[in-house]
């Protein structure tokens, strides 16, 4: 009875992670849509989450954050363009990670690109100097004006 308990706490817990982070979407068009109907700014992160550095460092000092978290529910739509090499994908969503890649010419990860609710490229920026998540939401928090 024990184990049984266990395993249903852990398949709970493991629930509640994947709805937090069930805030960032994959789809392009679907993210550009809602940004547009919320009138909220589409935070676009081209990473490779399991093998670059500093894409991890930004998502555990910042993206991971309860306080930018916070932020984005207010102000951002989450799109998360992600270039695994152990976890799997879609042949769908490889092809139209590759295509949002060329799209924005991607030259390296991270990148996060800010686009406003009418799509125009509002900044862009290219790697992860160590920002805290203050830091980080302040500088999103400007392009909102």
């Amino acid at each position: 009875m024990k184990k049984f308990a266990f395993a249903l706490l852990v398949c709970f817990a493991a629930t509640l992670v994947q709805a937090a982070d069930g805030e960032w979407l994959t789809d392009f068009a679907k993210a550009e849509a809602k940004a547009r109907a919320e009138n909220k700014l589409l935070f676009v992160e081209f990473t490779g989450s399991d093998w670059c550095p500093p894409c991890k460092a930004l998502h555990k000092n910042v993206l991971a954050t309860g306080e930018f978290m916070s932020f984005a529910r207010r102000n951002l739509v989450l799109l998360e363009v992600d270039f695994p090499r152990r976890k799997p994908q879609s042949a769908a969503l490889k092809a139209a990670n590759k295509a949002l890649n060329r799209k924005f010419n991607v030259e390296g990860y991270p990148t996060v690109i800010v686009l406003s609710p009418e799509g125009k490229e509002l900044k862009k920026s290219v790697g992860y100097s160590g920002q805290d998540a203050k830091t980080y939401i302040a500088q999103l928090a400007k392009l909102r004006k």
